[in-house]
């Protein structure tokens, strides 16, 4: 066993728990901010908060900004858990429960508490092998 060979779990292990931040903190983000769009639905279309103009549509109540800022945020939550899912190696449903986590209001919070699981029960495996 040279070195390199013996770092390597380490190193990997980093690297993983590095990955796995970014996805814990884009899911709270994304989570986040898919309640404060719902909120901005809700009010906009359910309650005509602030209002509808001369054509009858309703207007902003938070702003405009809230769906897209929403949608750019999804777009960086998606490829975190994108590199989260192929560094673990874990199934294809898992990917999509974690994907799904961006547009179901709630789930994001949800799916980060079992991927929490998921990920600490792979590295107590990989710790096991070694």
């Amino acid at each position: 066993m040279t070195a390199a060979d013996a770092t390597r779990p380490a190193t990997t292990d980093a690297k993983d728990r590095a990955s796995f931040g970014r996805y814990r903190i884009m899911a709270f983000v994304t989570g986040g901010m898919l309640l404060l769009l719902c909120l901005e639905m809700v009010l906009k279309y359910a309650f005509h908060a602030n209002g509808v103009d001369t054509n009858g549509s309703p207007r902003s109540v938070i702003g405009s900004w809230v769906a897209f800022a929403h949608g750019w945020i999804y777009v960086i939550y998606a490829v975190t858990v994108f590199d989260l899912w192929s560094r673990m190696r874990w199934t294809f449903g898992r990917i999509v429960a974690m994907i799904a986590g961006g547009v179901v209001p709630a789930l994001s919070f949800v799916m980060e508490h079992r991927a929490k699981g998921w990920f600490e029960q792979a590295l107590a495996a990989r710790s096991a092998k070694a």
